[in-house]
């Protein structure tokens, strides 16, 4: 297997778009392309440079083979994808709502990823990788997706990599009462954690960018996405004291909000693998994330290695 810079884990889904801007109801005539938060994130990495893989299961059939061949053809190794004849790769639709995004109805129960187990991670040779990264979907679609997330968390160390964690908090898989805590448990052994300050609110009470970081000591690098506002980063450095670097997003007219999360989280990562100051790898997050703000498709390509420009010029401010 070839040796990676990045490993993402997650489920990824065949998507079914009306192919004009109107509701499933009424549209005729629908596309059909694939998306899923971990393989955006790869696929925007593998054009950025990085030797980017994506490991999950697929269904035996047309989905996945559309979603293997697609991701392939983005420069994204999926070698350690697992075709399941025993199970159907996920679906789901987006019924746009004019003027507010998309609403997802999804089809996955039963699905082909959610069948992926610990012992799935065997065959990923996971020395030949230096970073995984993952979310907070996977735990939501099965027991045995949890624990293999947990088992990637906790050996990280033990086999030489690091661990980014997004907290994807999807309330259409599981509740509050249940998601709060297991999300907590599993960001607090990550390297980096991403999380939207809205989803902090909601699953942990926490107001403010400030709240998040004491809630969450642990790990490494803590970043808090504040929507259209900013993005907060919180670097803890074994002997050295606390640091935070605000960066405000731009300015940007959204055609669709689906993906964008993905995109700042392979801004963000691509910019820490490539040693960025923190104000710079920031940048780029909200970069990644204000171009796919302009499609309605769940991966854009086409970004480049450098920051873009959109909107008003806004000036990085960053505190110590």
């Amino acid at each position: 297997m070839t040796v990676l810079d990045v490993l993402c884990v997650g489920e990824t889904m065949a998507v079914v778009t009306p192919a004009k801007a109107e509701p499933l109801r009424e549209a005729e005539e629908c596309l059909l392309g694939y998306g899923g938060a971990e393989s955006n994130v790869a696929a925007h990495l593998a054009e950025f440079g990085c030797r980017a893989g994506w490991a999950s299961r697929l269904g035996m059939d047309p989905f996945g083979d559309r979603i293997a061949e697609g991701l392939t053809a983005r420069g994204v190794d999926v070698s350690r994808v697992v075709r399941d004849p025993a199970s159907s790769t996920g679906v789901y639709f987006k019924d746009p709502d004019l003027g507010h995004g998309a609403r997802t109805l999804y089809y996955r129960a039963g699905s082909a990823a959610s069948r992926m187990a610990p012992e799935d991670s065997s065959a990923w040779v996971l020395e030949q990788t230096g970073w995984i990264h993952t979310s907070g979907i996977n735990p939501a679609l099965s027991g045995t997706c949890s624990e293999l997330t947990e088992q990637l968390l906790k050996h990280a160390h033990s086999a030489g990599y690091e661990v980014s964690f997004d907290v994807n908090y999807r309330p259409a898989l599981w509740n509050v009462e249940m998601a709060g805590p297991r999300l907590l448990e599993l960001a607090s052994m990550a390297t980096v954690v991403l999380v939207g300050l809205d989803e902090a609110e909601t699953l942990w009470g926490c107001s403010t960018a400030e709240d998040v970081s004491a809630l969450l000591p642990g790990p490494r690098h803590l970043v808090i996405k504040d929507s259209a506002n900013e993005a907060v980063e919180f670097i803890r450095e074994p002997g050295k004291n606390e640091q935070m670097f605000r960066v405000p997003a731009h300015l940007v007219d959204v055609v669709e909000p689906v993906g964008a999360g993905d995109a700042f989280a392979a801004g963000y990562l691509a910019g820490l693998l490539r040693g960025d100051e923190p104000v710079e790898r920031l940048a780029l997050g909200h970069s990644f994330a204000a171009w796919t703000l302009g499609t309605r498709a769940d991966f854009r390509p086409g970004h480049g290695t450098k920051p873009r420009s959109y909107g008003a010029k806004q000036v990085p401010a960053a505190a110590n």
